[in-house]
């Protein structure tokens, strides 16, 4: 099982993220609303401003106060790092 770093120290498992997206469409606020509304969603950021949202396939929604970028970048790096087996 991979694990990805989403910032202090938060960990969430790579094999069940669906989407990292930015949270500043109307879709996204709506997503992360309802989340809330039905208590599927994590808040990770420590109080700071949401700059990520990760959608998991629990239908769970992360929310985190690191870029879209770096968490793409630390799944892509940990994908890089993994050996083939055959």
């Amino acid at each position: 099982m991979q694990l990805i770093n989403i910032g202090f120290g938060n960990i969430v498992s790579a094999n069940r993220i669906i989407a990292i997206v930015s949270p500043e469409s109307a879709p996204i606020k709506r997503i992360v609303q309802e989340a809330k509304d039905e208590g599927t969603a994590i808040d990770a950021t420590y109080g700071r401003k949401t700059r990520a949202v990760i959608i998991m396939d629990s239908g769970h929604v992360v929310l985190s106060s690191i870029q879209p970028e770096t968490v793409a970048g630390r799944l892509e790096k940990d994908d890089d790092n993994i050996v083939d087996e055959n």
